[in-house]
């Protein structure tokens, strides 16, 4: 599927004057808040973006401050699981 956006000529020259590839910069933009909102999980944002592996989808999001939502519940969970699966 195609997307379309249509911005005023004169936007649109600033933006291409200081991004060297807007479109791939819309596309990180769109990928980034679709994440950033829940929309989108890292899986999908690796096939958007055509990542290579979950290490560069990971720095792909924390380049654009899109950080794992991880508290101490999870970490005492965490804790928990991997004591119950060594056998503690």
């Amino acid at each position: 599927m195609a997307l379309e956006i249509h911005i005023p000529d004169h936007i649109l020259a600033q933006l291409n004057k200081d991004w060297d590839d807007l479109p791939r910069r819309a596309v990180e933009a769109l990928a980034a808040e679709g994440y950033r909102s829940g929309v989108l999980t890292a899986a999908q944002i690796q096939e958007m973006l055509a990542l290579e592996s979950r290490w560069a989808t990971d720095v792909f999001l924390k380049s654009h401050g899109c950080y794992l939502e991880y508290d101490e519940c999870d970490l005492v969970r965490d804790i928990a699981a991997i004591r119950k699966a060594h056998g503690e």
